[in-house]
């Protein structure tokens, strides 16, 4: 046992050369030695020849001929240098390594690699064991040369191969999750493309839709120069009528004055002095009877305590539509005691229709233009009529004719009222004025001038003598029917304001603009207290309900929009007319259903 080889120690190969650490033969190292001191020895010395430099001065020189091409090769170029400087450049590491003697590592023997195993993992019992059985057959020949081989190839190979994989492991999962950065990244660049893409889109279509609608505005307003030309050459036509007719008024004044004056210096008999005097006395004691005195101011309003239901327009539908103008219809107006009304419209006629029917009961045609506004009598047998032909006609509904034609204003007429009592009817006009009318002599009683543009709609406060007026100049304003002073205006429209109406009780005003803004008004305090937005459509008429609480507005957008005011929230879009809503009315009796009119020639009942 002594003489067995130490565990794990390199054994020699077979033969018994020794092998040393590194691996290779030391007797063959040797070998090589000794035989290289024998070639330096097998040579043989012909001749001996001894040369001295002092020989060089007895020498002859010949001169050789030069030759172009080393001439040729003495201009060496910028890369002929770079090429010395790379042949003399010093050896690299890399070279010297690959020059240096190599060293081999012999393979294990299969023995060893047991040995070396059971070292491994501890396991000397069986090592212990492996080295007396192996050293005994291996002293008997029982092992040839051929079984002791080295460890075969294939074992280490596997095992370079399973290090391999695990490392290929690792970077395949490290390749996974740059992968799946690698796809996020994509998928949000892809998102964020999208979105780019959607947005580029939407303002390509906003922008072509911006330059049609350009192309048009420039359209119309190149069809509309034309009109601008004429209408200018019109009103410098007007200028000049009107200067020739303020000199011929002068000139007629001074001669009213001499003449005048003719008939002072004239004498006069007393008699004849006293019958003049006593029939002008007369003439004006008629005048005075025939006019209407100015209501009082100590009426009281019967309805300023009382409560009514609501109306329920929630629950409001279409119940029927009536067609019956050829144009659009611009206003409409209760009957003050028969279920009756009266529609406006723009085909220059105004019609009158019982209800819930719908039959025609009255055709009112002698306008010569379109009928804005028409309105009853508060004893219901006279019907006004305002148009654009700068007229307003009072009708007799019995005799069912034209009783008398007012034309006091000189520009078109929007809007008409009678006063409760029925003596007065007041008038609004585009020539920014708005008068009140003797019903009784049908004269001009009283001219309300302050509003800057046209004065678009008036209505009497209820049981009072004061009325309201909606103007383009976006005021709202209460007058005095008796003084025609201007007791109050209002500001805060935007924009031409088209009608202002009071409530039953008459402490609200509520006006409406074309900007779509419904302002809210009390005349006690002269205060705003509540403004609805309609949207952008603008709203052309509003109207209250019996009982004060409801509102209800004709809108542009072909729908009428209804609002609790005491609760200040929206109740219902009435949806049924195919055009702009021009005016609504509550039925003044009940208040159970609603009249529309609308510029698609129909009026509709909702309930």
């Amino acid at each position: 046992s002594d003489r067995r080889p130490k565990w794990g120690c390199q054994r020699g190969a077979p033969g018994g050369s020794p092998v040393s650490p590194m691996g290779f033969d030391a007797r063959a190292s040797a070998r090589d030695a000794k035989g290289g001191e024998k070639e330096k020895k097998d040579y043989t010395i012909l001749e001996s020849i001894e040369l001295s430099d002092e020989s060089d001065e007895e020498f002859n020189y010949e001169d050789l001929p030069e030759d172009p091409e080393l001439l040729d090769e003495e201009e060496e170029t910028l890369d002929d240098i770079n090429r010395l400087l790379a042949e003399t450049k010093p050896r690299t590491d890399a070279q010297d390594d690959e020059s240096a003697a190599k060293v081999q590592h012999r393979p294990q023997v299969i023995d060893d690699f047991f040995r070396n195993f059971l070292l491994k993992y501890g396991m000397k019992r069986s090592l212990e064991a492996f080295q007396t059985e192996w050293y005994e057959l291996q002293q008997g020949g029982t092992f040839k040369n051929s079984e002791l081989e080295v460890v075969p190839d294939v074992y280490s190979r596997n095992h370079g191969m399973q290090q391999e994989v695990v490392l290929l492991r690792e970077e395949l999962a490290k390749a996974h999750m740059i992968a799946a950065k690698a796809k996020n990244s994509w998928d949000k660049f892809r998102k964020e493309r999208d979105f780019h893409r959607m947005h580029h889109r939407r303002v390509v279509q906003e922008k072509n839709k911006l330059i049609v609608d350009l192309r048009r505005l420039k359209k119309h307003y190149e069809a509309y120069e034309p009109t601008l030309t004429e209408l200018r050459h019109k009103y410098e036509v007007s200028m000049k009528e009107k200067m020739l007719m303020r000199l011929e008024r002068d000139r007629f004044l001074s001669k009213a004055e001499s003449l005048q004056k003719q008939l002072s210096q004239v004498q006069i008999d007393s008699e004849g002095v006293k019958e003049l005097q006593e029939e002008k006395d007369s003439r004006k004691t008629k005048q005075a009877a025939r006019e209407a005195p100015w209501p009082s101011d100590d009426r009281v309003n019967p309805y300023a305590n009382s409560n009514f239901e609501a109306a329920r327009v929630a629950d409001f539908q279409k119940y029927q539509a009536f067609k019956g103008h050829l144009g659009a219809i611009s206003r409409i107006a209760f009957h003050p005691k028969i279920p009756v009304v009266a529609t406006a419209c723009d085909d220059h006629t105004w019609k009158m229709w019982s209800m819930p029917e719908g039959q025609l009961v009255l055709s009112g045609e002698g306008h010569k233009d379109w009928v804005s506004d028409v309105a009853f009598h508060p004893r219901g047998s006279l019907v006004a009529s305002t148009s654009g032909d700068a007229t307003v006609k009072i009708w007799d509904v019995t005799k069912e004719k034209c009783k008398h034609t007012l034309t006091d204003h000189n520009q078109a007429v929007w809007s008409c009222a009678f006063h409760d009592l029925g003596d007065f009817m007041v008038t609004a006009s585009m020539d920014q004025t708005a008068k009140a009318f003797d019903m009784q002599s049908m004269k001009c009683r009283q001219t309300f001038r302050g509003h800057v543009d046209s004065v678009n709609y008036v209505t009497f406060q209820p049981y009072s003598n004061n009325l309201v007026t909606a103007s383009g100049d976006k005021t709202v304003s209460l007058w005095d029917l008796r003084s025609g002073l201007c007791v109050q205006t209002f500001y805060g429209h935007a924009n031409a304001v088209n009608q202002a109406v009071f409530n039953l009780k008459g402490d609200t005003v509520a006006s409406c603009d074309s900007d779509g803004i419904v302002k809210l008004w009390d005349v006690r305090v002269v205060s705003e207290y509540l403004q609805i937005d309609t949207g952008q459509h603008p709203a052309n008429a509003c109207n209250f309900d019996r009982a004060g609480k409801t509102l209800a507005i004709a809108s542009g957008d072909a729908s009428i929009k209804t609002f609790n005011i005491e609760d200040r929230i929206f109740l219902a879009n009435l949806e049924g007319h195919d055009d702009s809503v021009q005016d609504v009315v509550f039925e003044p009796q009940t208040g159970k259903y609603l009249i529309s009119a609308s510029s698609d020639a129909t009026f509709c009942m909702w309930q």
